[in-house]
């Protein structure tokens, strides 16, 4: 059972990445679905969240309008979609899923943010 993190690295100003969470061993379709990011010498901060059937999502509000969360049970994936990119933006970003008693954090993939 795995939940693992990719899509980070190094971004100029106002560009775009796509973070990937990917489940291994287990469904995420019933999980809900949260990314957080740490910054470095900052605490862990939540980002965006999205509910098992898609009809919730969270943002936090320096991250509205720019990042949208998405899912494809499918492939077992979740997407952070980063717009706009600020150098504000540089951390390590991790996903976490929850169902109930289970609950499952990755690895984290480092996104850093300058020119």
């Amino acid at each position: 059972v795995q939940l693992q993190a990719s899509g980070g690295g190094l971004a100029q100003p106002g560009a775009s990445l796509r973070l990937s969470c990917t489940a291994y061993g287990f469904s995420l379709e019933s999980y809900a679905i949260g990314w957080f990011r740490q910054a470095p010498g900052k605490g862990r901060e939540a980002v965006s969240c999205i509910t098992s059937n898609e009809e919730t999502t969270y943002y936090s509000d320096s991250m509205k309008g720019r990042f949208t969360i998405s899912r494809d049970n499918a492939k077992n994936t979740v997407y952070l979609q980063m717009n706009s990119l600020k150098p504000e933006d540089t951390a390590v970003y991790y996903c976490n899923a929850v169902y109930f008693g289970a609950d499952y954090w990755g690895q984290g993939t480092l996104v850093t943010v300058s020119s």
